[in-house]
């Protein structure tokens, strides 16, 4: 396990929540044009970035200050040592560290004033040469003590404030390291802040990437992406709004969880570019990284595990997945819960070595964003399936029986949208959740025969969010379509 500091937060209460300043501070970055921010790992792509070449050693010995974060003594002293070649844990974190928000006492000082916006966690395998990647919501609840029960994404806040007013062996680094070991309950050995100003030239750089969009994202408020489903070739500024734009998917549920998916899928097909590139392209490369990547990897690591991951096969040995939660509405706040016990169960499979889902059914951004990663059993056999390669869904079918819960809480709403479904041949009910704070609507098809009435469901009320029941519902009816604020309208 990692080593530990003591804790010793200072008694007195911050708010890091900042609704009111981020409200201001959102539109102003719009006025800006291009936004800035966090959101892709690259990282990872400077580990498997030299494969190819031995050749690019001299660069990156001229280039490994740019790497290190030699001088965060606490963020080396909570990191877990992994052994040569056994497998290890990385955080990959996104910071918004703009000029606007470093530069405005609207959002504390220095360190302080940042939060992630984007957590990733990696697990590196370089003996069977895998690597998955889990995306942690940045809106989870958690308990930091003292400081209160808020987003994960305020540990990097919280530990540079504490860094500031004088506390010692703690950084923002430090701190998040230490709330993700514990949330995820593994040791972290490894640790990397991502810059994504330069991510534009880095896919450049390489002459873009190759993607499969399942459905079109189209966010002209406040990404200004226009990208079509399909397959397509996209240079650096069409990734970073694709990776940015999670309003392109509000009609179909959370759009962190869309656009995580989109994230590591853009990680992928970088990856998959470098692998096939020239030397001096990825010489090219690993410069560019060098200005935005901030990590106590050393260019003697990376170059390490460059070497250990020779043949690594993206099509069967990088899975992805994402943290399953319940979005809860608490104190005017929107936050996502985490689902313990899939949490729980999630981490065991990769932590042995399986991709984080049983079967893609249980990945609810596919088919919608993304790409779905190859699925194993533990005994190294292809998990199940419901979709082909292309990620098309099973056929749908107009009829069963389909239970409608309201959890959203507007009067007369699981009733309207059940009419609705039994003019279209569904033998419907109506009903109340267990609560009103579902923020997206859930579709879940109850036993495998009643996918493709789901699928139906989905179709008539317009939405993709397909998942299947994990017990809960059993018995009930063939689907349940549990409301959530998104059909508020309706």
């Amino acid at each position: 396990m990692p080593k530990r500091r003591n804790e010793t937060p200072q008694n007195r209460t911050s708010d890091y929540s900042r609704a009111e300043a981020m409200e201001r501070y959102s539109g102003a970055r719009r006025k800006r044009g291009r936004r800035k921010g966090l959101k892709v790992f690259l990282i990872v792509l400077g580990v498997i970035a030299v494969l190819a070449s031995t050749a690019a050693w001299a660069l990156m010995t001229r280039i490994s200050g740019s790497f290190g974060m030699a001088s965060d003594s606490a963020l080396h002293g909570t990191l877990t040592e992994a052994s040569s070649g056994d497998p290890f844990y990385m955080v990959l974190i996104g910071i918004d560290k703009d000029e606007y928000r470093s530069g405005s006492n609207e959002y504390g000082s220095a360190e302080s004033a940042y939060r992630t916006d984007s957590i990733l966690l990696a697990r590196v395998d370089p003996t069977e040469k895998q690597v998955t990647l889990v995306s942690i919501h940045r809106d989870t609840l958690v308990d930091f003590g003292t400081y209160g029960k808020q987003k994960i994404n305020s540990a990097y806040s919280i530990g540079a404030e504490r860094k500031e007013s004088g506390e010692q062996n703690v950084s923002g680094a430090s701190y998040t390291v230490e709330t993700i070991s514990k949330f995820a309950g593994v040791p972290i050995s490894h640790y990397a802040e991502i810059d994504l100003d330069q991510f534009i030239s880095v896919v450049d750089t390489i002459g873009g990437i190759e993607v499969n969009v399942p459905v079109d994202v189209y966010d002209p408020q406040y990404t200004g992406a226009d990208i079509k489903a399909g397959q397509q070739t996209l240079n650096g500024d069409q990734a970073l709004k694709l990776c940015r734009a999670r309003h392109a998917y509000d009609k179909y549920g959370d759009g962190d969880v869309y656009r995580a998916a989109n994230q590591r899928m853009v990680i992928g097909a970088i990856l998959r570019k470098i692998l096939a590139s020239d030397p001096a392209t990825i010489a090219s490369t690993v410069t560019t990284l060098a200005d935005s990547v901030s990590t106590d990897l050393s260019v003697a690591d990376i170059l390490s595990l460059a070497t250990q991951f020779q043949g690594f096969n993206m099509d069967t040995d990088m899975f992805s997945g994402m943290e399953p939660t319940n979005s809860k509405y608490v104190n005017d706040t929107w936050y996502e819960i985490c689902d313990t016990q899939a949490w729980q169960k999630m981490m065991t499979r990769v932590n042995q070595g399986l991709s984080p889902y049983e079967s893609e059914d249980e990945d609810t951004a596919l088919g919608i964003a993304g790409a779905g990663t190859a699925t194993k059993n533990s005994d190294g056999s292809a998990a199940a399936s419901s979709s082909d390669s292309s990620g098309e869904s099973a056929e749908t079918e107009y009829s069963g029986s389909v239970k409608v819960l309201n959890g959203a809480g507007v009067s007369g709403l699981a009733g309207r949208v059940a009419s609705t479904l039994s003019n279209h041949g569904f033998d419907t009910t109506a009903a109340t959740a267990d609560s009103f704070d579902y923020s997206s609507t859930r579709i879940i098809y109850v036993g495998d025969g009643n996918r493709a009435k789901a699928e139906a469901v989905a179709d008539t009320l317009g939405l993709s969010n397909v998942v299947a029941d994990d017990g809960t519902y059993a018995g009930e009816a063939d689907v349940i379509v549990v409301l959530g604020a998104d059909m508020a309208n309706n």
